[in-house]
């Protein structure tokens, strides 16, 4: 019993000791962002740097969570250090050792939650925020364009899309290879995409099919502003002005919306939540719902995705202002009755066949599935250009 008494002083020491470095970080981080902030404003206002270019959103978020996720665990290992020790080993019954037990396990349970919740708060602000070259803050590097329409031999211009005062989407607008257009296809990248990584080789197709082209660039991404990325929500709304702003600049009608991943997503969003009405879309490699693509990545990390997928949706919509659990582009299909091309590939770790047939089956209005057999999470342009222009072609000229 003796043995017992001298290893809880010992466990009871241990908690002392990290509950009062949990205090200090706890209120150092807060500390830091303040003196942060006075330091930034002093050398702005010296002229010695340009403060609006420092991410101090992502570093408060950051220093706020360790502050926050620090301060309530050392709560509850203050609770914990105040249980008393029994006076007497020799009281010490088996109804007593029982209890204390179940209360260690409850409060452990607790520390793994709020521990959970924090990696997974701090975790979906680093996936769905970005950092421009050279910069330092929490996020993924700002993807850039590396090529150029003009690397093909395609004329093309630079333009943009004013969303805000501070806010607007780069575009590159490809004229038709036909004297009279057929049309105009308005493309989206996926994920981490750009205009110039994903959109080129399909622009340069419908530019040879007689369509203008319209490349955009979801903001976050190559030459739009902002830093945030949101999977396919807040995109819709700039497919929604992208749209607009092909009408508005009389861009030739009909107008086509071609979407990869995320991009396919923001289109069937646009449609269906936001009531925008073009003549035809072609999704490739779209997912089903958000919370299945979250888990379908985690599975592939061999993380529990039971328990970590649900806190990096939840987060990650909490932190961008939405519902991540309604994001289902599955379930807009069914209010999509324009005709439709779906384009994936067998071989997609992230989307099983039957997944991307449930899509096509739920789209209401006409539609085309094509499955490469070769085609990962991949677009076809670049696996079987053959297959992606036949399929484009047969596509659009049933359209007429």
């Amino acid at each position: 019993m003796l043995t017992l008494i001298k290893g809880m002083l010992v466990w009871l020491a241990i908690v002392v000791a990290v509950r009062r470095v949990l205090v200090t970080l706890g209120w150092v981080a807060p500390v830091l962002l303040v003196g942060l902030g006075i330091s930034l404003v002093g050398l702005h206002q010296l002229g010695l740097i340009n403060a609006w270019l420092f991410p101090i959103e992502q570093v408060g978020i950051a220093l706020i969570a360790i502050s926050l996720a620090c301060l309530t665990t050392a709560r509850i290992l203050k609770r914990v250090e105040r249980t008393r020790l029994s006076k007497q080993s020799a009281v010490l019954d088996a109804t007593t050792f029982r209890s204390g037990w179940l209360k260690r396990l409850l409060k452990a349970l607790i520390v793994v939650f709020i521990t959970l919740n924090a990696f997974a708060f701090l975790g979906s602000y680093y996936m769905t925020h970005v950092v421009e070259p050279g910069s330092v803050g929490i996020g993924l590097p700002k993807p850039q364009s590396t090529r150029t329409p003009g690397d093909r031999g395609l004329a093309y211009t630079t333009e943009r899309i004013d969303l805000g005062q501070s806010t607007w989407l780069e575009t590159w607008k490809i004229p038709s290879q036909l004297p009279t257009p057929r049309g105009t296809a308005l493309l989206f990248h996926g994920n981490l995409g750009t205009k110039g990584g994903q959109l080129i080789g399909p622009a340069q197709s419908f530019s040879e099919l007689g369509y203008e082209s319209l490349l955009v660039d979801f903001q976050g991404s190559g030459g739009s502003s902002g830093n945030a990325i949101t999977i396919g929500m807040r995109e819709a709304r700039e497919v929604q002005a992208a749209l607009q702003y092909a009408r508005d600049t009389n861009m030739p009608a009909p107008y086509m919306m071609y979407g990869v991943s995320m991009g396919s997503a923001a289109i069937m969003r646009a449609i269906t939540v936001l009531d925008n009405d073009p003549d035809a879309i072609i999704v490739e490699l779209p997912f089903t719902r958000l919370l299945d693509a979250v888990k379908s990545r985690i599975e592939y990390l061999h993380l529990p995705s039971a328990i970590v997928t649900e806190a990096l949706v939840f987060w990650g919509g909490f932190q961008h202002g939405f519902n991540g659990f309604a994001h289902n582009p599955i379930d807009y299909a069914t209010n999509i009755d324009i005709p439709a091309l779906v384009l994936h590939g067998e071989q997609d770790r992230w989307m099983t066949v039957e997944e991307i047939q449930a899509i096509a089956d739920n789209f209401a209005g006409p539609k085309q599935l094509v499955i490469s057999a070769d085609a990962g999470h991949h677009q076809l342009i670049g696996v079987d250009r053959q297959l992606w222009n036949t399929s484009l072609a047969k596509f659009l000229n049933a359209l007429e």
